[in-house]
């Protein structure tokens, strides 16, 4: 009788300790939720982190190597030039005019070489795109001639023979009984 005179009946109790409870376990699944979430904006950034320095590895060692090859082959360049310029210092005798054309063509050589001999290989890209924005017809002219002497090339070199062994059969013909 004294729940009658206290204005509460013993279920208000029962619930408002179930909404306390509730309370508790909603804000520590809250809390939770934000833990975890933390740890996974952590592990991305993470993650992102290691993505980025293992690429930048990869384009340094990249580029290393293109640095190495763009080297022998400025090297493979000037062997070319001191090749054309002793072609032309024994051209002297049997044919001068010719042998001035070949000594100016391998100062050329020689010289592209010099200038290509101390660059990265984005400085020389660099350099390309450069020029194929101030030149793009002859950069266009120079692919499609690039193009027609490939096709030319495969177009002329010998189809592959018909195995020893199998009898060729003219198209068109039929062998049978």
């Amino acid at each position: 009788m004294s729940n009658q005179y206290s204005g509460r009946h013993p279920n208000d109790r029962q619930r408002s300790d179930a909404q306390n409870r509730g309370g508790q376990t909603r804000k520590q699944g809250s809390d939770t939720l934000s833990q975890v979430s933390e740890a996974a904006q952590s592990a991305t950034s993470t993650a992102k982190k290691a993505a980025s320095e293992a690429a930048s590895t990869i384009t340094d060692q990249v580029k290393g190597l293109l640095d190495n090859q763009l080297a022998s082959g400025v090297e493979m360049v000037g062997h070319l030039g001191s090749s054309a310029r002793r072609a032309a210092d024994d051209l002297d005798q049997n044919a001068p005019q010719l042998a001035g054309l070949v000594r100016g063509l391998a100062g050329r050589i020689e010289g592209y070489a010099d200038d290509m001999r101390y660059q990265s290989v984005d400085e020389l890209f660099r350099s390309a795109s450069n020029f194929t924005r101030r030149q793009p017809a002859l950069v266009f002219g120079l692919a499609a001639l690039a193009g027609f002497f490939a096709f030319r090339t495969i177009k002329s070199s010998p189809l592959p023979t018909q195995p020893v062994g199998r009898p060729s059969v003219p198209s068109g013909e039929y062998y049978g009984g």
